[in-house]
């Protein structure tokens, strides 16, 4: 018979893989998207592990079992490095949300395997976004597992509370406030315009002080006292 310890040591000397040494993205629009979709709901998720390309294992002992993720998104569990989201060390929460950006070297077959892979392992929702054709389909776990959603456009993720807009050239995520997701380009330009905005308003302010100082004081040189008007 092997013993509790015998087994314990032979799981701690299982190795699980952290990279397949395959590049994130084989595109630069569909790294663009990975970083976006990444980026954003990290931000507009604080009590969320968010990660781009990582790799998940579900099953403790089973480093056969694994895939990596555009992007995936464990709500409650907390953010931090890992070099791989490992299941069993997270209270066994799965990642709740996938997000998957496809691009030319994406198979049908490798599609069927991942859905089933997140249709087996516990994935609520799963959303794919095609960079060329721009096409967004998705899925929502139901009474019987991940069912395909009839229409995308207007459609409002259950958990994340982000909306699909489909009207445009490309997919526009936005935010449970209204507004859009952002590059990081958009968010460094927007940043720099309020600092425009705040510098010219302060700039503004100091003439108008000025302005008010030089007033005052000519009519303190003609014997009236501001205070008093």
């Amino acid at each position: 018979m092997v013993s509790q310890l015998s087994k314990s040591n032979e799981a701690a000397e299982i190795f699980y893989p952290d990279s397949d040494d395959q590049p994130m993205a084989s595109n630069t629009e569909q790294y663009r998207w990975i970083v976006i979709i990444q980026q954003n709901l990290n931000w507009l998720l604080p009590d969320a592990f968010v990660a781009g390309d990582l790799f998940w294992y579900p099953i403790e002992g089973r480093a056969d079992i694994s895939v990596a993720p555009d992007v995936m998104v464990a709500l409650g569990r907390p953010k931090g490095k890992r070099p791989s989201y490992k299941q069993w060390q997270e209270e066994n929460v799965a990642p709740q949300v996938i997000f998957e950006i496809l691009s030319p070297s994406n198979t049908k077959r490798e599609m069927e395997q991942k859905l089933l892979f997140f249709e087996r392992h516990g994935v609520k929702e799963y959303y794919l976004y095609d960079t060329e054709s721009h096409l967004c389909s998705g899925f929502l776990r139901g009474e019987f597992g991940l069912a395909h959603i009839s229409e995308m456009a207007g459609w409002e993720s259950p958990l994340l509370k982000i909306r699909f807009d489909t009207t445009g050239d490309e997919l526009q995520l936005i935010r449970p406030d209204g507004t859009p997701f952002l590059s990081y380009e958009e968010v460094i330009a927007q940043a720099e315009l309020f600092k425009q905005e705040a510098e010219s308003a302060k700039q503004e302010a100091e003439s108008a002080k000025q302005r008010a100082d030089k007033l005052a004081e000519k009519l303190r040189s003609l014997g009236v006292n501001p205070d008093d008007l």
